[in-house]
């Protein structure tokens, strides 16, 4: 399994692409395809028939995937920031880190 610098409830910023300075945080995050769905990002409209859920069908507005290496986390300051990875020194494991302010992130 391949370890990605961006985790589900991360907060984060579009660096690249048509919604470029757009923030949200992330809901889902597909690891194989290197793509995570952003909240309130990349909206689409998707044309659905009648169902039990939407029993007049018609349009939805719903967010599309955006691939991992258009976004960055957003640090404790506001700002977008790289990431790095060191091992924890108390529980041994490897965290992820702000290579901005040092700082780990949850």
């Amino acid at each position: 399994m391949k370890k990605l610098h961006i985790k589900k409830g991360d907060s984060v910023i579009v660096i690249a692409g048509d919604h470029k300075g757009e923030q949200g945080k992330v809901m889902i995050v597909n690891v194989e395809k290197e793509r995570a769905i952003v909240e309130g990002v990349n909206m689409v409209s998707k044309h659905t028939k009648p169902n039990t859920e939407n029993p007049k069908g018609g349009i939805i507005k719903k967010e599309a995937p955006v691939h991992i290496s258009n976004l960055k986390i957003v640090g404790s300051n506001g700002k977008p920031t790289r990431i790095g990875r060191k091992l924890d020194e108390k529980s041994g494991k490897s965290v992820r880190y702000s290579k901005k302010t040092g700082e780990v992130i949850k």
